[in-house]
């Protein structure tokens, strides 16, 4: 049975990843991470210090105020982590890279395998179409989203800008009377709305014609599913920093 600690159990993403283990085998969630507590089945914890319970794997779907912690009891526990919480700075993504020397981490900008698998395609049309094709990325989210552009939107830019060599710009938006573009940019563009729960959208818009390599999301449970994907993959490797792309090998 693998034994999980979830973080963020009582939030919407939290609940969603509760009730898909609740109906799997071989799986359980033995302690919780949380702010706030519920009628849990399960013991919640306010922070990581306090937490008294040894899991296998964490599942983290919290707020990136929480990833320090959870980085340093992952470490110390040498307990591997699933981060699904998007929004990190820089500071926390080269903390999770230093963390991931000493224990196994899985980081994604999105945990749906639609979502990775758009990426690679992604990367495989800006091979043929980055010289004559200019490259934009729309995302539309709920109204209630914190970060923009989206941690996924950022991973799709920076997928096809390796894949050119780091040679694109990013331009968020535009906006004035002299809003041109420019040949070496990606456009990233982030609308926010109802309860769209995610839609990414990349154009490549050339002479004549336009390809679109478009992903919606209908549920949260597809970001759910994801990471208890994750988190089986993640239970027995070694320390490193693995993504979406490992499992889709």
């Amino acid at each position: 049975m693998l034994k999980v600690l979830l973080s963020g159990c009582n939030g919407k993403m939290g609940k969603v990843v509760t009730d898909l283990i609740e109906s799997e085998n071989n799986i359980e969630i033995v302690a919780g991470i949380d702010i706030s507590k519920k009628h849990n089945k399960f013991p919640v914890f306010k922070d990581f210090k306090n937490c008294t319970i040894k899991a296998d794997v964490i599942i983290d779907f919290s707020h990136h105020s929480m990833i320090p912690a959870l980085i340093d009891y992952s470490v110390k526990t040498k307990t591997p982590a699933v981060i699904c919480t998007t929004g990190l700075d820089e500071e926390i993504i080269q903390k999770i890279k230093d963390a991931s020397n000493k224990v196994a981490l899985f980081k994604s900008g999105n945990m749906s395998l639609g979502v990775n698998l758009i990426t690679k395609l992604a990367q495989e049309a800006a091979k043929v179409l980055s010289e004559s094709f200019d490259i934009e990325i729309i995302e539309k989210h709920h109204n209630r989203k914190l970060d923009a552009p989206s941690g996924t939107a950022y991973m799709i830019a920076d997928a096809i800008n390796e894949t050119l060599n780091n040679s694109k710009e990013y331009n968020f938006g535009r906006y004035g009377k002299s809003a041109k573009r420019n040949k070496n940019e990606i456009g990233i563009h982030a609308v926010r709305g109802g309860t769209i729960v995610g839609e990414h959208t990349v154009i490549y818009a050339g002479p004549d014609e336009i390809i679109e390599i478009k992903h919606t999301a209908m549920s949260r449970k597809i970001f759910a599913a994801g990471a208890i994907k994750a988190a089986k993959f993640l239970a027995n490797k070694t320390s490193g920093l693995y993504n979406m792309s490992d499992i889709l090998k």
